[in-house]
């Protein structure tokens, strides 16, 4: 940048913008003394052009289809490291040495159990419970057992307890949904490994682990680890500035993710593929849909609103799903309508002109199907994977001197002062 400031008038006051540079080059404009010089504020909806922070942990680059986690890309650390590695990567800043892997996963695999009082919070829900409300909840009842004070060591252990009861919480509350008794945890398996013998086992027979599976499961968490500021972490760090402790911030962040529009993508590519086999199977009848401008209906999972390329989650991903569909020899009509429409998305011009590639949704939720994993889970898998890169920002907003409580502004449009109207006059203002 050759300039340090932008200059901006409004009406008769000019105030100078310090502007702020990160490493990668990204510009922004300070706005902070903004509304006190000029009495005036920003109008953001969505906050898509406002920096709420500064942060060290996640890098995206949209245009470029980067995406990297404390200076590691996506792909490096799909091939090469495990989800535990990438969480402490992710909250402690750096990559661990081999002790450190081991102790850490010793610590989580130490901290798996859940009190056994929480199975009556299990017991209390209808089998028909959205497994991610019983996520929410169950998480945000963690502050009850574990004081949450604010010294390292207690912060610290709270972090392993989470990392490793989200496992097991996840795990009991689809138990629950199809009413199979609760399997424990097993400390000498990995963070993945002991995830879908939790999920699939019964007490009845031995469980044998499919080692594609687990690595699959474990990249899977990895591409989900964290995002940047997307809404479910803009949520958990809006919560935390208020002071609130790690258990009910991570809750909030459950909760933001449970919403449509943000964490069910993939479920949402699920549902079409099932709609489009209830219409025979014709694909190429929603291509053409897709492509007229005066029809509302969108294929699913196609496109990213950050990556105006092609998203690296997607790259990584798909290397990984031929050879896990091959291995299953799965016969499921909707995984050979999902690879039809990969075809077509990946061939078709009118596609590929507008960055319109297969995301991280379309084949996660793709390959979720094919582990057996039910749809009403699949919001459950991504909080998982997402678990780490919240911690990492509650972290990083507790500790950066400059936080201050979230507290938006807006432009009021509503009623100017009224005369109060008492009760027995009300009744005209409603006719």
């Amino acid at each position: 940048m050759d300039v340090d400031t932008a200059k901006l008038s409004v009406q008769d006051h000019q105030i100078d913008l310090p502007i702020t540079v990160g490493t990668e080059n990204e510009v922004g404009m300070d706005i902070r003394k903004l509304r006190g010089t000029t009495g005036a504020i920003t109008m953001d909806p969505g906050f898509a052009n406002t920096g709420s922070c500064e942060s060290t942990i996640t890098y995206i680059d949209g245009e470029k289809g980067v995406l990297r986690y404390r200076g590691y890309t996506i792909e490096d650390l799909a091939e090469h490291s495990s989800f535990l590695d990438v969480s402490y990567l992710l909250i402690h800043g750096e990559l661990p040495t081999r002790p450190m892997l081991d102790d850490f996963h010793e610590e989580i695999a130490h901290h798996s159990l859940l009190h056994e009082d929480m199975k009556k919070f299990f017991e209390g829900y209808p089998a028909s419970a959205p497994p991610m409300s019983v996520l929410s909840t169950i998480v945000s009842s963690l502050s009850a057992y574990y004081p949450s004070g604010n010294s390292e060591e207690e912060v610290n252990l709270n972090i392993v307890r989470l990392i490793a009861k989200l496992n097991t919480i996840a795990a009991f509350s689809y138990k629950k949904s199809i009413g199979q008794p609760y399997i424990y945890p097993r400390n000498e398996l990995g963070y993945a490994s002991d995830f879908l013998h939790m999920m699939f086992a019964v007490p009845s027979e031995e469980y044998e682990l499919d080692p594609l599976i687990v690595r699959t499961l474990d990249m899977l968490l990895i591409l989900h680890a964290d995002h940047e500021q997307n809404c479910s972490t803009s949520t958990v760090r809006m919560v935390g500035s208020s002071g609130a402790d790690l258990f009910s911030s991570i809750s909030a962040g459950i909760s933001a993710l449970s919403g449509p529009l943000h964490g069910g993508a993939n479920t949402a590519v699920i549902a079409m593929l099932e709609m489009i086999g209830q219409d025979g199977g014709n694909f190429q009848k929603y291509v053409d849909k897709a492509k007229d401008k005066s029809d509302p209906f969108r294929l699913m999972g196609f496109g990213h609103r950050v990556y105006k390329n092609f998203d690296p989650r997607a790259r990584v991903i798909k290397r990984i799903a031929d050879e896990v569909l091959g291995k299953l020899g799965i016969d499921d009509p909707l995984l050979d309508l999902a690879k039809q429409l990969e075809r077509i998305a990946l061939e078709d011009e009118y596609f590929a002109s507008r960055g319109l590639y297969p995301n991280v949704d379309f084949y996660s939720g793709i390959l979720y199907r094919a582990m057996g994993i039910p749809t009403n889970m699949f919001t459950v898998m991504f909080a998982l994977g997402r678990l780490p890169g919240w911690i990492a920002q509650w972290m990083e907003l507790k500790k950066d001197p400059a936080t201050r409580i979230y507290r938006p502004r807006q432009i009021y449009m509503g009623h100017n002062q009224r005369d109060y109207v008492q009760i027995g006059s009300r009744q005209h203002l409603h006719q």
